[in-house]
C-alpha cells in the first residue's frame, strides 16, 4: 500500500532547485537544497535566505488563472471526495499538519516570529511541504494564519507566543470600521509567490487555501485577542446589530479578496475556519453570522474549487454551516459522522473527525478510534478523514504518519 500511494507526495528535488518555469517566467525558490533519507523525512539541508534577519521578497510572479487546471490534481482522491465522487481510498489531511508537532518545523522557525514566517515565500513553501513529505497526506494546506489579511491591511496586531493574536486597538465603534480598508493582491504578494512555488512542487497533490471566517475575525478584532466568553463581540452583536452587520460585511469582503488571491495563484480548494462559531446559538448564527459567511462562499463560487466550512463546537450549527454555501462541512469530534450527515442533509461531503487527543494514546487505541470514524462515515456521499480540530503541538509525528497509512490501507478500493 505504501508503494501504491507513494506518488501522492510532492516531487523531491535533487541538487539545486532553482529552475525556470514556463517560457517567460522567472526562476523561483533559490533558497533550498533537498536531502531525503529512506523514510522521506529529512527536509532541507540548507535554508539560505530565511534567517531571522531576512525579510519577505515582495516579488509577485504571474498568477495562474483560478480553478483547478492540473488534471492529476483534479483527479486526486481529495478533490474527488470533495465532489462526492468514487475514490481509490479515503483521503486524509490534518488541520495544523504543518506546525509544532514536526521537529523540522520547529527547526526552520527558530528565531522567526509567526507573522514574519507567513510573509516569506521560501519558508512558507518549506513548511507547507513538510507534512506532505513526512506523512504522505492527500492534500497540503497553505501555511499562514487567519489574521494575516488583517495585518496586511494595516491593523496593528501581533501573535504573542502562548496567547495568540493580540490587537493593539480593538474595533468597537463605527469610526473604527474606517481602519478596515480593502485588501488588494499587492498587499499579500508573498502569498501569490509562495503558492506559485508550492503548486510546482506539489505535483498531483492538491493545495488547500484558507481564511478566517468573518465571525472569528470579528471576535479577535472586537475582543482585542482570544476570549472564552466573547463578551464584547456579543455585546456589539446584541446591542448594536447594525454596526455588527457592517463589521462582518466588511470582513467578508476582506476574506473574499484573500481567498481569491489564493485561488488565482493556484489553490485547488479553500477552507473557511470559523473557529469560535460554536459559541453561538443557532438563531443568533442564522441572523447575525450566516449572511457574512455566505457572502464569502458566494464570492468564490465562480472559481469552481471546493469550499470547506469548519468550526469547533458547532454540532448544533452543522446544517446552517452547510447552508452558508459550503461543498464540504467539517465536523469536530463531538458528533458522529453519520449523525453529522443527517444534520447537514444531502448534497454535501463531510470532513473529520477523530478527537486530536486520541493520538496521545497507543497505536491500538488510535486505530480503534479511527475505525469508529470510518465506520460512522461508511455511507456518506463523500468523506475526507481529518481530526476534529488541529494537530496538538505535543503530538507524536510518527502517530500521524501511521494514522495516514492506516486509513489508506483500511479504505483501499
Amino acid at each position: 500500500m505504501r508503494g501504491r500511494l507513494s506518488g501522492t507526495g510532492p516531487r523531491r528535488r535533487e541538487g539545486h532547485p532553482c529552475r525556470p518555469g514556463v517560457s517567460g517566467s522567472r526562476p523561483t525558490c533559490t533558497a533550498y537544497r533537498t536531502t531525503s533519507g529512506p523514510d522521506g523525512r529529512a527536509g532541507r539541508a540548507r535554508l539560505a535566505g530565511v534567517s531571522a534577519n531576512a525579510s519577505p521578497t515582495g516579488q509577485t510572479p504571474t498568477a495562474t488563472p483560478g480553478g483547478v487546471k492540473n488534471d492529476a490534481v483534479k483527479d486526486s482522491a481529495f478533490l474527488k471526495a470533495c465532489r462526492r465522487e468514487p475514490v481509490p481510498h479515503t483521503p486524509v489531511w490534518f488541520m495544523r499538519q504543518a506546525g509544532r508537532s514536526l521537529p523540522e518545523y520547529r527547526k526552520v522557525r527558530e528565531g522567526i516570529g509567526m507573522l514574519d514566517s507567513c510573509m516569506r515565500p521560501e519558508l512558507v513553501t518549506e513548511i507547507t511541504l513538510q507534512p506532505v513529505r513526512r506523512h504522505r497526506v492527500d492534500a497540503a494546506i497553505y501555511f499562514s494564519d487567519i489574521v494575516v489579511p488583517l495585518k496586511a491591511i494595516g491593523i496593528d496586531l501581533d501573535i504573542k507566543p502562548g496567547i495568540g493574536p493580540v490587537v493593539e486597538q480593538p474595533v468597537r465603534t463605527r469610526a473604527d470600521l474606517a481602519r478596515l480598508r480593502d485588501l488588494t493582491p499587492e498587499d499579500v504578494s508573498y502569498v501569490t509567490e509562495a503558492i506559485g512555488m508550492l503548486t510546482r512542487e506539489l505535483g498531483p497533490t492538491p493545495l488547500i487555501g484558507f481564511a478566517g471566517a468573518p465571525f472569528t475575525l470579528a471576535s479577535y478584532l472586537v475582543e482585542g485577542g482570544p476570549s472564552r466568553t466573547y463578551e464584547n463581540a456579543k455585546a456589539m452583536m446584541y446591542g448594536d446589530p447594525e454596526l455588527w452587520a457592517d463589521l462582518l460585511d466588511r470582513l467578508a469582503e476582506i476574506t473574499s479578496a484573500f481567498l481569491k488571491v489564493q485561488i488565482e495563484a493556484g489553490a485547488s480548494a479553500v477552507q473557511l475556519f470559523d473557529s469560535w462559531a460554536g459559541a453561538l446559538a443557532p438563531a443568533d448564527y442564522r441572523r447575525s453570522v450566516l449572511p457574512a459567511s455566505a457572502k464569502v462562499f458566494d464570492a468564490v463560487a465562480g472559481f469552481g474549487v471546493p469550499r470547506i466550512h469548519f468550526g469547533v463546537g458547532t454540532g448544533e450549527l452543522l446544517g446552517l454551516m452547510g447552508e452558508a454555501g459550503a461543498d464540504v462541512v467539517g465536523v469536530d469530534w463531538r458528533v458522529p459522522m453519520d449523525e453529522a450527515a443527517r444534520r447537514v442533509g444531502p448534497g454535501k461531503a463531510l470532513q473529520g473527525n477523530l478527537d486530536p487527543t486520541v493520538l496521545f494514546a497507543g497505536r491500538e487505541a488510535v486505530e480503534t478510534k479511527a475505525r469508529e470514524v470510518l465506520d460512522s462515515a461508511a455511507d456518506l456521499e463523500g468523506h475526507i478523514f481529518n481530526l476534529g480540530h488541529g494537530v496538538m503541538p505535543n503530538t507524536d509525528a510518527d502517530a500521524l504518519t501511521r494514522l495516514v497509512e492506516y486509513v489508506h490501507t483500511q479504505t483501499a478500493r
